[in-house]
């Protein structure tokens, strides 16, 4: 091992430095009797070789709804399609860790009311291609949304479209929707991941992160802690056993770019004009409910709304029953209220 590397990680392990990525506790020990920052193993990129690209779980892609983004990577689809002409186009960005599959429920109520619901695996994640949670730059996961809704509006290019986003996927439609305010009708965001808590990525500990990603990027850290997904027994379990889920530990360079997308976000709130309701709970242990309300404070739209829930966890959207149904009630009735009157929209006879 290089000295600088071996002197790094004792340094590390001397401060026992402990990080705060995507608001998750995760600590880092390094022992100074191992020396060595040694990366977890990582699931190679499918596609590798000869032969049909496959997804990391070994089925073809030319059996499976895809796009290819701009890295050639395949991205696994979902489309909910209403039976009739569709009212909009409502895009479902999914967290850290997890896949678009268990957004079923949302959308299969946005479908009802007659909204085409589409969605993707981001890259790393479910059954797309790309390392296990890890990703060179936070912006991929923006590009690659705007992409596949760009291909959408090709398709129904008078629709208005809307982002639906929860934890990390509410970062990225953030993100998304401030790269483009004039794209989006509105922005639905449950317990998004729009800061990191003051309380633990304090400077000093930012500062070490930021040394760490330099030296051992693939340092693996604590892994989300599932009982804080939600209060219903049931749906921690399906998460536990749910293998499009990633039940590894967080990166260090994954940390770090949760840390830049985290502080882009910040700089970007004042000027959000776009409408957007915010519903998180207030005992979320893995996304900071006080960057909800600072968003809600500080931006400048004049269409916003929070929306709290008393002892609600991190999913509300698989919280108990009672909170589930409240959460559908109010994203659908939201964004319905929300898609412009057509005859609004048609330019007027002189």
């Amino acid at each position: 091992m290089h000295a600088l590397t071996a002197a790094t990680c004792l340094l590390v392990a001397a401060l026992s430095v402990y990080l705060y990525a995507s608001n998750v506790y995760v600590y880092v020990y390094v022992y100074a009797s191992n020396v060595l920052c040694v990366p977890e193993p990582s699931m190679p990129e499918s596609g590798a070789g000869v032969g049909p690209r496959r997804s990391p779980q070994g089925l073809s892609y030319s059996g499976l709804p895809h796009i290819v983004n701009a890295d050639g990577l395949h991205l696994f689809c979902r489309y909910w399609e209403p039976e009739g002409p569709p009212r909009a186009l409502v895009f479902i960005a999914h967290g850290a860790g997890e896949h678009c599959g268990p957004y079923d429920e949302i959308a299969h109520k946005l479908k009802d009311q007659s909204l085409l619901v589409f969605a993707h695996d981001h890259v790393g994640h479910g059954q797309s291609e790309g390392e296990r949670m890890n990703v060179k730059d936070f912006q991929v996961y923006i590009r690659d949304v705007l992409q596949h809704v760009d291909m959408m509006k090709s398709r129904h290019p008078d629709l208005p479209v809307f982002i639906v986003g929860h934890s990390m996927g509410g970062a990225i439609s953030i993100l998304t929707a401030c790269e483009r305010p004039s794209d989006f009708s509105g922005v639905v965001l449950i317990a998004p991941m729009v800061q990191m808590n003051p309380d633990t990525a304090t400077p000093l500990k930012v500062f070490f992160a930021k040394i760490l990603n330099q030296v051992c990027p693939r340092l693996s850290l604590g892994s989300i802690e599932s009982k804080w997904i939600s209060r219903d027994q049931k749906h921690v379990e399906a998460y536990d056993t749910d293998e499009l889920n990633f039940h590894g530990g967080l990166r260090v360079s994954f940390g770090v770019q949760l840390m830049g997308a985290a502080a882009r976000i910040e700089r970007e709130i004042p000027s959000i004009s776009w409408p957007f309701l915010l519903l998180h709970g207030d005992h979320d242990k893995l996304c900071d409910i006080r960057g909800s309300k600072m968003m809600n404070d500080n931006a400048g739209s004049s269409d916003k709304k929070l929306k709290i829930y008393e002892g609600g966890y991190h999913a509300l959207h698989h919280d108990l029953p009672e909170v589930v149904e409240s959460v559908l009630k109010e994203v659908t009735t939201w964004i319905t209220e929300h898609i412009p009157d057509p005859t609004s929209l048609q330019p007027q006879a002189h």
